[in-house]
């Protein structure tokens, strides 16, 4: 088998080609997961917040102050920004809160399976013989 019958037999399976598809619309579903949360959630968040922005919430570790991370960073001290860890964070908690509701309401219009009843056969040979025996058993007494 040549390399291009090989290829061509590879990505005609369909698994190849629902992984792209899949890859596709979850980058696509990402942009819109990011805009709610960066457009419409916080937004609302710094709001409620009075404004409040962790970016500037670090530690020095050479002892000094600073009154930003940039100005920190241009001094060329190193820093712990637990503000930048606590705003990634949020961010991923809203981010889990809008695919959450996505996922609610797409669910809503999926259409419910349809359940297919299935039949009761009834007791296979051997249950109805040890049924006979149990019945027989229970006269005799």
């Amino acid at each position: 088998m040549s390399f291009v019958s090989e290829f061509k037999e590879f990505i005609s399976k369909g698994n190849v080609l629902d992984l792209a598809v899949g890859v596709i619309i979850g980058g696509a579903f990402g942009n819109i997961v990011k805009s709610l949360t960066d457009d419409v959630l916080m937004p609302i968040l710094t709001l409620l917040t009075g404004g409040l922005d962790f970016k500037d919430w670090f530690f020095a570790l050479d002892g000094s102050a600073y009154k930003t991370l940039e100005e920190a960073k241009k001094a060329g001290a190193a820093t712990i920004n637990y503000g930048l860890f606590l705003n990634a964070v949020i961010t991923f908690m809203l981010m889990a809160f809008a695919i959450f509701w996505l996922v609610k309401l797409a669910n809503r219009f999926k259409r419910p399976q349809e359940v297919i009843p299935v039949a009761d056969l009834g007791p296979t040979k051997d249950q109805q013989l040890l049924m006979e025996i149990r019945d027989a058993l229970r006269t005799r007494n």
